[in-house]
């Protein structure tokens, strides 16, 4: 899986290298069992702080997507189990969608299509985790 992020983004880098590790397990780009970059050398590669890519993988264990093990390093660990905060998160995106104003039934459509694609993306997962160079 080829990992970006974007320095100059709006989003916090925390998020967006979080935001990437779930797409590649909802893609099957990265699979259970699967040996995340250790938190240093990631940091590294990215010229970041460590800090910055330990509070991903934090927020991914807390999430049930992760484990962290010691002198192992993060390694994908699904749980079929959504987090506390899902319905939340949810919930605030659906109420951004009626705010604009959006009918139901094209967030229902929106919904379906994301999904069809996440579907689609999953059939033809790899199971690669680079740097973009």
């Amino acid at each position: 899986m080829l990992l970006l992020i974007e320095m100059d983004s709006a989003k916090p880098l925390y998020q967006q290298i979080r935001d990437q590790i779930v797409r590649g397990i909802a893609s099957g780009q990265l699979q259970a069992g699967s040996n995340l970059p250790p938190i240093r050398q990631l940091a590294a590669d990215f010229g970041i702080n460590l800090h910055t890519v330990n509070k991903a993988y934090e927020l991914l264990q807390q999430e049930g997507l992760i484990e962290l093990k010691p002198k192992i390093g993060a390694v994908i660990k699904i749980q079929p189990t959504l987090p506390e905060a899902w319905d939340d998160n949810l919930s605030n995106l659906l109420a951004e969608a009626v705010a604009h104003q959006i009918p139901s039934a094209d967030i229902m459509e929106r919904c379906r299509t994301l999904l069809a694609e996440l579907v689609k993306q999953r059939a033809y997962g790899t199971h690669v985790f680079e740097k973009d160079e």
